[in-house]
């Protein structure tokens, strides 16, 4: 008698079930031949594109049964399906991306030749000199004044080297957020009244707003332009430099009114917009309007998206180190009406819904003489970039749709995409920020992971010795080295998101759900609301950080650490929180 293997319902013959056997391991084992041979032989762009995303596809074979007619009938028939699989912070943090955080560690290697040069001289001393060292430490008398004397020296020297050749320190001596007249102000519902009478939208595209806002997690004193709801057209300049000069003046009138400092004595000017950007630029009508000095660094920072915030703050700090006892503004903005979409494509009127009018200014000096009156000193800025992969280059895409209007189209897995930016950035700067308790089981877990990748199973859902593969989980706590959380407010869902993910408290979340409730989300400027929050609230005291975490188009990720230079008690009287504080935290749906 044939020997017999039941399978199912189904028997078949041993000789049968070797066969398919043996089938399925020469496809796996072609599989992993094709890759490598394309990874060594071709480079054909479309090649490399396969292989950028390799590590983010998973294969199942699936059994599809027994062929009931045709050529194969009687034999068994199977098919691969093929899936994207989604980053997950938690488990695909790679040793790689804490490189980053090494490389501005070694640019602290003064301390690492320093300590050990000052200890060689002391234990030398006491070794040479026994007597001496122990006249003066017991008896106080007889001890060696020119050994004392020449250690004292060489730490002044090396102390001395180490501030006149590092970096200066970068002081953030006061802020400021531009909050509109109350005309300007809207709810959801009068948003889409207004948007209905406008005349731009048909009745679909109205429905598709209006469940965006209801789950948007935007309330109802959100700012406007008044133009983005007429019937007339407005994505010409005229309405956008009116807009700008609204927002950007208003916000450094009271830069300038909180910090006493003049115009004339701003040596560095920095504005970042990313879709605004007429000629001459948004810098040359700050330079005009204020009449500031004709020496003036200016630059001006477009198309960036919600992360040119920081970015032009990285900017400042190189101006300012090479441009030593200057002061330095930045401003951060976003015009609303100039990108109004008015078609119908849905991917492309997520902005609509969640875009609104917002501006802040910053004052940035190096001089140490306003480190006494600052609120904070620069700590640290980790800047990630994943535009060389396509699908994050794309992901927030300024386009036209087939009626010919301009407008963003954002992707419809904008979250899983940024996630992954995220992931690179934070394990950057948790080298940074982390003390050593957190910082070795961080490294040490990657370490393992990276040395023992040999042993891990081509495909992570196949059963190995009859378990599944499941790769370790750590992810630092950052919540041990940063007392503050200023993540950039840009919908509901990203923010609930990150706040799975990075195991951050309702509390450490709380500036960026009430900023996106209050104002909405006011782009690259979102983070300084989240931090005139904080400081309304009387949280921040010395010696708290702050962290501000943005991510935008690009696809950009950029985190910076502030330190509080004191205790900020009471909040300006223009602070943008000042007649609405009282009513936050509250319950959001």
């Amino acid at each position: 008698m044939t020997n017999q293997r039941v399978i199912g319902k189904r028997s078949f013959s041993k000789e049968t079930h070797l066969t398919i056997t043996n089938n399925l391991l020469q496809f796996r084992t072609f599989q992993l031949h094709l890759f490598k041979h394309t990874y060594k032989h071709t480079f054909s762009l479309n090649s490399l594109a396969k292989m950028a995303e390799q590590h983010l596809l998973s294969t199942e074979i699936v059994n599809r049964g027994i062929q009931a007619s045709g050529p194969d009938a009687g034999s068994m028939t199977f098919s691969v399906r093929v899936g994207r699989r989604l980053p997950d912070f938690l488990r695909s943090v790679k040793l790689k991306y804490v490189k980053l955080g090494y490389h501005y560690l070694i640019n602290h290697r003064v301390y690492l030749a320093t300590v050990p040069l000052l200890l060689l001289l002391v234990v030398g001393a006491g070794l040479t000199r026994e007597k001496q060292w122990r006249k003066l430490w017991h008896e106080a008398a007889g001890y060696d004044v020119v050994g004392v004397v020449a250690l004292f020296g060489v730490f002044i020297f090396v102390i001395s080297v180490y501030f006149s050749s590092g970096p200066r320190s970068v002081y953030l001596v006061d802020f400021a957020c531009f909050k509109p007249d109350d005309d300007l102000k809207v709810t959801k519902e009068q948003f889409i009244e207004l948007a209905r009478k406008s005349g731009k939208f048909d009745e679909a595209s109205l429905e598709f707003q209006k469940k965006i806002l209801e789950s948007s997690g935007i309330g109802d004193e959100t700012y406007v332009p008044k133009a983005i709801m007429s019937p007339e057209k407005i994505t010409t300049m005229k309405e956008g430099r009116a807009e700008a000069s609204m927002v950007i003046f208003g916000a450094m009138d009271e830069l300038f009114h909180k910090t006493g400092i003049r115009p004339k004595d701003v040596g560095i000017l920095i504005v970042n917009c990313s879709i605004f950007n007429p000629t001459p630029s948004l810098s040359a009508m700050v330079i005009n309007h204020y009449k500031m000095r004709g020496n003036i660094l200016s630059f001006n920072l477009g198309g960036m998206g919600c992360s040119a915030g920081i970015i032009a703050v990285d900017l400042a700090r190189d101006m300012l180190q090479a441009n030593p006892n200057s002061v330095a503004v930045v401003v951060s903005t976003e015009m609303v009406g100039f990108n109004w979409y008015t078609g119908r494509e849905r991917s492309m009127l997520l902005p609509n819904c969640f875009f609104r009018m917002g501006c802040s200014a910053l004052m940035l000096s190096d001089r140490r003489r306003d480190g006494r009156r600052a609120k904070y000193s620069l700590q640290h800025i980790v800047r990630t970039h994943k535009g060389g992969d396509n699908v994050s280059f794309r992901s927030v895409f300024q386009d036209e749709d087939g009626q010919r209007l301009r407008g963003l189209r954002v992707d419809k897995d904008i979250v899983e995409i940024a996630r992954d930016a995220v992931k690179t950035n934070v394990a950057a700067l948790s080298l940074l920020v982390l003390p050593s308790s957190e910082q070795l089981p961080f490294f040490s877990t990657l370490a393992k992971r990276h040395l023992s990748s040999t042993a891990k199973p081509d495909f992570p859902d196949d059963k190995v010795q009859g378990q599944i593969y499941v790769e370790p989980r750590f992810a630092p706590d950052i919540k041990v080295a940063v007392e503050h959380f200023c993540i950039h407010a840009a919908s509901k869902t990203v923010v609930d998101e990150l706040q799975r993910n990075l195991g951050l408290t309702d509390r450490n979340m709380e500036p960026s759900r009430a900023t996106l409730h209050r104002f909405g989300n006011t782009s690259s400027s979102s983070i300084w609301y989240e931090l005139a929050y904080l400081e309304a609230k009387g949280r921040v005291k010395r010696g708290n950080r702050v962290w501000q975490l943005t991510y935008g188009s690009g696809l950009k990720c950029n985190s910076a650490v502030w330190k509080s230079l004191r205790h900020i008690e009471k909040p300006s009287a223009n602070n943008p929180w000042a007649d609405c504080i009282d009513r936050y935290p509250m319950a959001m749906g």
